[in-house]
């Protein structure tokens, strides 16, 4: 079979199965298994796929059909220019995210100290790191699985070995980061001057109306908010004044629909200077402020 008659078969078994992009994925699922890049199949679409590869493609199309991730499949997302690796331990990357990532970075400048709480795969914490100079980092995760990944992540991306504990940070290139296995701010030490998260927010009644890809494939962890959404967004108001410095900067993605109320926490909180930022689509997505001395 050619490369073109494999990527319009696994087209159409993908189109069959509901999957909504289906081309892009049949494409992207082929490049993996060929080791081939994105204009491969207009420039030599006529090729003779190898058996094995074709094989190998047959059953990653037979799992995408059952609504596993892509990334899942694949073992890796794109955030912020970057190639991170992700299981089904942790929440796979939005480019939603990445209006987080940029706001901070807008406010982030040499040689601060950075806290990401529930980091997950660590793409916002490393990604403020890859693009600051001599800023130190520390995520937190209430997962070890997860941890798991984001000290890969790091390893990888920031050229340096990671360890645990806030005590046992690596050092290379001037980017210092560490990873704490706690709940929220459980085994933090110190003060920082910014902080960001993505939180759990999605309110519970509403999982079970996610996409397949999402309430069976990604871990509940990192998507229960509480009955209202705003269960983590609550605790953080409460304890982050133990960890951030008068004058720190607190970044928050947030649910479309959850601006007005976390503002509210955040104003109650002693921040100021809050403001709301809105994603590609239109809606509001991270809200963030300055603590009051």
């Amino acid at each position: 079979m050619t490369y073109k008659e494999l990527y319009d078969w696994g087209r159409g078994e993908l189109k069959s199965a509901g999957i909504s992009e289906a081309e892009l994925d049949a494409r992207l699922l082929l490049e993996y298994v060929c080791g081939t890049g994105r204009n491969h199949l207009l420039v030599h679409g006529d090729r003779l796929v190898d058996i094995q590869e074709q094989r190998n493609y047959e059953n990653l199309i037979d799992r995408r059909k059952k609504r596993i991730p892509l990334q899942h499949l694949t073992g890796v997302q794109e955030f912020m220019g970057l190639a991170f690796q992700v299981n089904e331990h942790v929440l796979i990357p939005r480019q939603d995210t990445e209006i987080l990532v940029e706001e901070a970075l807008r406010n982030l400048h040499d040689g601060m100290r950075v806290l990401d709480l529930c980091t997950g795969s660590g793409c916002i914490l490393i990604s403020l790191l890859h693009y600051s100079n001599d800023c130190e980092g520390v995520g937190t995760d209430i997962s070890r699985e997860a941890l798991t990944v984001a000290r890969q992540n790091g390893e990888r991306l920031l050229g340096t070995s990671v360890f645990s504990g806030t005590q046992d940070s690596s050092l290379c290139s001037g980017k210092s980061i560490s990873f704490v296995q706690g709940d929220l701010f459980e085994k933090v030490e110190g003060k920082f001057d910014m902080i960001v998260s993505n939180p759990p927010y999605i309110c519970r009644e509403v999982i079970d109306t996610l996409m397949p890809e999402v309430r069976e494939h990604e871990p509940l962890l990192a998507l229960d908010g509480g009955e209202d959404g705003l269960a983590f967004y609550r605790r953080i108001m409460e304890e982050c004044r133990a960890h951030l410095y008068g004058g720190g900067m607190l970044f928050l993605e947030i649910g479309y629909d959850q601006a007005g109320d976390v503002r509210q926490l955040m104003e109650t909180a002693g921040f100021l200077e809050i403001h709301v930022t809105k994603d590609y689509g239109g809606l509001d997505r991270v809200v963030y402020g300055t603590l009051g001395f």
